[in-house]
């Protein structure tokens, strides 16, 4: 992303006198005629702001949240400032986490309920949530409330939180499967998940290039849960 992008989403927020607002209007107007840039201008402002309202909830932020925040959101030091700025800003606003989260749905869904793109967006949330080796209460609500505005089922929920949190690595739970399935059932099961969350299939649906590692750590979790359930039905 320019320079310029991020200067004109600032200077729309300028402009509303409304730090949502004004988020909001830069992502629905901007590029109109590109959509794939569009798309990722809507990802990038989710993510600065759902991580800047998600660490106002937690009321800390520490240097492992912010290294959390730059591992899976790349930028150029050229932008940092600019960056900083909308993150600073969205963190100031008034306005709750749950009316950002509900514009910024709007804005990104691409389907009624289990959004792929939205999904992307709570994996990074989780993310940085676990940064700093907790899942605290506050940013556990948090998490929780934001997946219910986006329409995540439960079970995609758990998918995710299964992938970031310790004591809730189930290799079942990440896979999203049942210990009672049977190998065929988990195999297809792990089969659906590679071909939905392959890096190249979420950068095709408009996973923004600074979001890439994040992908490649997910197929690595899933591939190791499969092994470890492989393994477990082998033995027994």
């Amino acid at each position: 992303m320019s320079h310029s992008i991020w200067e004109r989403i600032l200077s729309s927020v300028a402009a509303a006198g409304n730090v949502l607002a004004g988020m909001v209007e830069a992502v629905r107007t901007f590029l109109e005629g590109d959509p794939v840039t569009r798309r990722d201008v809507a990802f990038s402002v989710a993510m600065i702001a759902l991580s800047a309202k998600m660490a106002k909830a937690d009321g800390v932020v520490t240097e492992r949240e912010v290294e959390a925040f730059r591992h899976i959101f790349r930028y150029p030091d050229a932008e940092a400032r600019n960056v900083a700025r909308l993150y600073n800003l969205a963190r100031q606003d008034v306005a709750g986490f749950e009316a950002y989260a509900e514009k910024m749905a709007r804005l990104c869904a691409t389907c009624e309920q289990d959004c792929s793109v939205l999904e992307d967006i709570l994996d990074g949330l989780f993310h940085i949530a676990t940064s700093d080796g907790a899942l605290h209460e506050k940013e556990m609500a948090f998490l929780a409330r934001v997946a219910e505005i986006f329409r995540l089922s439960e079970a995609r929920f758990e998918a995710v939180m299964a992938r970031h949190v310790d004591g809730e690595s189930d290799p079942y739970a990440l896979l999203g499967v049942s210990r009672e399935d049977d190998f065929p059932t988990i195999k297809r099961r792990y089969r659906a998940l590679v071909s939905e969350h392959h890096p190249d299939v979420l950068v095709a649906r408009g996973l923004p290039a600074e979001m890439q590692r994040l992908a490649h750590d997910r197929m690595a979790a899933y591939n190791a849960a499969y092994e470890a359930i492989e393994r477990d039905l082998q033995a027994a």
